[in-house]
């Protein structure tokens, strides 16, 4: 399960350290936003001895700089170097990019791409489609930015993108990442937000602090409700009378084969949840 991505600042040592011990799914060691331009070579250099040192608990990335930088292609070229396994790349705008970043990586890396401008929304099914993707992963500051959306509690504005969005990735066997909540402090309004991703059907929700990662676990899995649902179809459709039929009764509701597969979903997810 991908059910919390907590973007770090790798220039900054303390951050780094307490990246190791935390319960999020994924670690992303961020060379971008939220690293100054006069910190970033010192940022790429500590990205580079963590990668190379290990010893996270959670999966370890490590955001680039756009290539269109001073700074991106040599991002790209020290990490992979180093051994990195997972690259983040910002302002994926179409399939072009994607390829030219995946043709970079070494065996066995893979690119989450991050869709952040009205270029990408534009050309999501392409960039998709690029071999050695696995995520893709909604920059909904950068897009809103981009699209002069005005603010709204409930992202209206956004909503198109983020069906777009996991229909693309769900369209090519991708993982979907809703973007940050900035707000960090107000733990009503992520979880709210969280609740909203997980509607649309993204799989986890990128972070900015660690106080956000249990009530992304909670929203992202399944609830108990949900839990014993799947288990009773599951059941069902294993009970000796359902064999070969398409369509089955269970507590009172009309289920079929879509529906076992999603259920069966939801407990594989358990298992990988834990």
């Amino acid at each position: 399960m991908t059910r919390s991505a907590l973007f770090l600042p790798a220039s900054n040592a303390r951050a780094i350290e307490k990246a190791r011990t935390l319960d999020c799914d994924v670690a992303i060691l961020d060379l971008e936003d939220a690293v100054a331009p006069e910190a970033k070579l010192e940022a790429r250099a500590a990205a580079v001895t963590a990668v190379r040192s290990g010893g996270f608990g959670p999966r370890l990335g490590v955001r680039i700089n756009w290539l269109d930088t001073d700074w991106g292609a040599d991002d790209l070229k020290a990490l992979t170097d180093a051994g990195a396994t997972l690259i983040v790349a910002p302002k994926v705008n179409d399939a072009g990019a994607a390829r030219a970043l995946t043709a970079a990586l070494r065996s066995g890396a893979v690119l989450w791409a991050m869709i952040e401008t009205p270029r990408a929304v534009l050309n999501l099914n392409a960039i998709a489609a690029v071999e050695g993707l696995e995520a893709l992963m909604l920059g909904v500051n950068d897009l809103a930015v981009g699209l002069r959306t005005g603010p709204s509690p409930d992202r209206e504005p956004l909503k198109p993108w983020l069906a777009a969005t996991v229909a693309a990735a769900r369209a090519h066997g991708l993982l979907a990442l809703d973007g940050v909540y900035n707000a960090f402090t107000d733990l009503e309004g992520f979880a709210a937000e969280c609740a909203q991703g997980r509607l649309y059907g993204f799989d986890g929700k990128s972070l900015i602090h660690p106080s956000q990662i249990a009530p992304a676990h909670a929203a992202f899995a399944p609830s108990e409700a949900e839990i014993a649902r799947a288990r009773a179809i599951v059941a069902a459709f294993a009970a000796p009378d359902a064999d070969g039929k398409g369509a089955i009764r269970v507590d009172g509701e009309m289920v079929e084969r879509l529906h076992l597969s999603a259920a069966e979903r939801v407990l594989q997810s358990l298992d990988h949840g834990r």
